[in-house]
């Protein structure tokens, strides 16, 4: 499994998501590998399909299901919503939920 965390240099949110995203494979119990990737320009955010930061991608999957469809890349702050709450950084539970689907397969 790939798990990839996409930021910019200086997203408030990005110390959090890798941490969020090591809870969540430890908690998964899998095998994967997390690539860091800083975004830099506007153009490889198009390249990337960057949907702000922090980003995380589950081989190739957001793990936001309902952002698989967007669009709208650039260097830009990116916010999470999950029920009723809405936060810089994706939750946890989305996260692992995100790894679960891609482990079944």
């Amino acid at each position: 499994m790939r798990i990839e965390i996409l930021t910019f240099e200086g997203c408030p949110n990005a110390d959090v998501t890798r941490e969020l995203v090591l809870r969540a494979v430890r908690s998964a119990a899998v095998d994967a590998a997390i690539e860091y990737i800083n975004v830099e320009t506007p153009e490889l955010s198009q390249r990337l399909r960057f949907l702000g930061s922090p980003s995380v991608r589950v081989d190739g999957d957001d793990v936001e299901l309902s952002a698989n469809g967007r669009t709208s890349y650039g260097l830009m702050c990116r916010s999470y919503a999950y029920g009723p709450e809405v936060a810089g950084a994706p939750p946890i539970a989305m996260i692992r939920a995100a790894i679960l689907r891609h482990a079944a397969v």
